[in-house]
């Protein structure tokens, strides 16, 4: 005796429900990741300023970086371009002025590290007080 009863086949159904939920998340993940890409390329425009030239004081050094960097300290080139040359130059060139300025006057085209050299060795001559010479806009 056949106590079975005879079912129709069944369909097998596909669950589309978890399917959705990992695309979602996908978008999710690809949307908050391209919004820092366009972070990457960002293009800088150097400041310009506006204001009037301020009369030259007494106690300026003027610190020149070429675009092949070479340094210069008030018009007159260094030798070497180490941090503990550029130190000593800045002593030499300062004599006994109380307080002075350090002006960098840094190309357009000169490497970033050679006038973070420049601050470190005012720094570490005991000059605190650095200015950026800039140009005006056309």
């Amino acid at each position: 005796m056949n106590f079975r009863r005879v079912r129709a086949s069944d369909v097998p159904e596909i669950n589309l429900i978890p399917f959705i939920d990992v695309l979602l998340v996908i978008i999710i993940f690809l949307m908050l990741t391209t919004t820092y890409a366009k972070f990457s390329g960002l293009e800088i425009n150097l400041p310009t300023a506006d204001a009037s030239k301020q009369n030259e004081q007494p106690n300026e050094v003027h610190v020149t970086v070429t675009p092949a960097g070479q340094v210069l300290i008030n018009k007159a080139a260094l030798g070497t371009v180490s941090v503990k040359a550029i130190s000593e130059a800045l002593q030499r060139a300062v004599g006994d002025a109380k307080d002075p300025v350090i002006v960098i006057n840094a190309d357009a085209k000169a490497t970033h590290q050679s006038v973070v050299d420049i601050m470190q060795a005012a720094q570490a001559a005991g000059y605190p007080r650095i200015s950026f010479a800039t140009q005006s806009p056309r």
